[in-house]
């Protein structure tokens, strides 16, 4: 009766994450004013939810790092990277009228510092600390 499930293909847990990374991402995006509220039709900006969601990202990449395919690992860095660039440009600009016409995080370029897939154990600490100073308020 006790059954592990084994039948579960490894490429279907693997879009599975790949879905759910995004759907956080989305959700980020949503509350950074860049992709319009579906109620109100408009883009309202949240910094303090958007960062929510880009924390819980960056806690799912710290946790299964070593874990994750190539794709799974680059799907989930670039998504983290482009919010965390949309953040800092969302916060600049928190002080003139927030814009709903900026792009979506997909399509920013992956200029930010990306930490590596697998840092030595002294440098985990660092990588935490360079991401909440990246664009910490």
């Amino acid at each position: 009766m006790a059954e592990v499930q084994t039948s579960t293909n490894s490429g279907e847990l693997a879009q599975r994450f790949i879905e759910f990374v995004m759907m956080q991402a989305q959700n980020a995006a949503l509350f950074l004013g860049q992709i319009p509220n579906p109620q109100t039709g408009k883009g309202e900006v949240n910094l303090e939810v958007a960062k929510m969601f880009i924390d819980q990202l960056a806690m799912i990449q710290e946790k299964t790092r070593g874990n994750l395919s190539n794709e799974e690992s680059t799907v989930l860095r670039n998504a983290l990277s482009n919010l965390q660039l949309a953040y800092v440009e969302v916060a600049r600009g928190s002080s003139a009228a927030p814009s709903s016409e900026k792009k979506a995080p997909e399509s920013a370029p992956p200029d930010e510092p990306i930490t590596p897939e697998s840092p030595a154990a002294g440098e985990e600490g660092e990588s935490r600390k360079k991401f909440t100073k990246s664009y910490g308020t």
